[in-house]
């Protein structure tokens, strides 16, 4: 019974980990295809004195993506029937040229106000509107949420590498007295301690098992595709195969450094 109890007390903490990692990921996942929709809807207004190509807007900095011009003929139609032709000719002549810039990605803050002044360092540009009070609003939102998210999985991982080093540290001191039998008889380090490393491999493998069943259920629950439905983005829940080997390298991983740490410790101790 105290055995069952070991092996649950360890995979409850690996479960944890695995969780906690894999949550991470889709929360990234989720971040970058909620920022390359902003992207798609962000763009920036340039006006200029003289035409410019898309090409020359492009040039001033990598993070222009695409520009097309924005035609101003609304709003001289909207003048031309309270003026003369020769007025609506002038007001035409007078318009600067409008021009939509796209960006490659969300830009923080930073990049935003360096690709204004760059556009602004040349005479032919005379107004840039970044939007910029919206967009850092956002940005900044985005920011705090992984950090809360980052700060959340890093203490989840902490507290559950502590309870796995407890209980593996515990199976340790229960076969004690038959790891120092066999050390009196010459048995090496590693053959010693290979109770220890076949706990720590099966119930790695176990606590994969069920995460993966986990997330392989919520990847296909309708409830789970109408809420990202419902903030506008489309993500891979889960990849049955990246995520599943990240998974379960990661808890063989975990599993097996603590062993080892714990047996080293214990040899130093003797």
């Amino acid at each position: 019974m105290r055995s069952i109890r070991n092996h649950l007390s360890l995979i409850i903490a690996l479960v944890s980990i695995l969780f906690s990692i894999q949550f991470y990921v889709i929360i990234e996942r989720a971040i970058d295809a909620y920022k390359y929709n902003l992207t798609q809807n962000y763009s920036m207004i340039v006006l200029s004195k003289k035409s410019l190509t898309p090409e020359e807007i492009i040039a001033f900095s990598p993070l222009v993506d695409r520009s097309s011009e924005i035609s101003s003929q609304s709003v001289i139609d909207r003048f031309s029937a309270d003026l003369k032709s020769s007025s609506v000719e002038m007001l035409r002549i007078m318009l600067p040229y409008f021009y939509e810039v796209s960006l490659k990605y969300y830009p923080s803050p930073n990049e935003i106000k360096s690709l204004k002044q760059s556009f602004l360092s040349d005479h032919r540009i005379i107004r840039v509107e970044d939007f910029s009070q919206s967009h850092d609003v956002i940005y900044k939102l985005l920011l705090l949420f992984k950090t809360v998210i980052t700060i959340f999985s890093a203490v989840i991982l902490v507290v559950t590498t502590l309870l796995i080093f407890k209980e593996l540290k515990i199976w340790q001191y229960q076969h004690h007295e038959r790891m120092s039998i066999m050390a009196l008889f010459g048995a090496p380090l590693w053959l010693r301690s290979a109770i220890l490393f076949r706990l720590a491999i099966v119930d790695a493998i176990i606590s994969s098992a069920i995460t993966v069943v986990v997330f392989v259920y919520f990847s296909s629950s309708e409830f789970v595709k109408d809420q990202l439905s419902s903030i506008g983005i489309s993500i891979l829940f889960y990849d049955l195969f990246g995520d599943t080997a990240l998974l379960v390298a990661s808890s063989l991983g975990a599993s097996i450094l603590l062993a080892m740490l714990i047996i080293i410790g214990h040899k130093e101790e003797v």
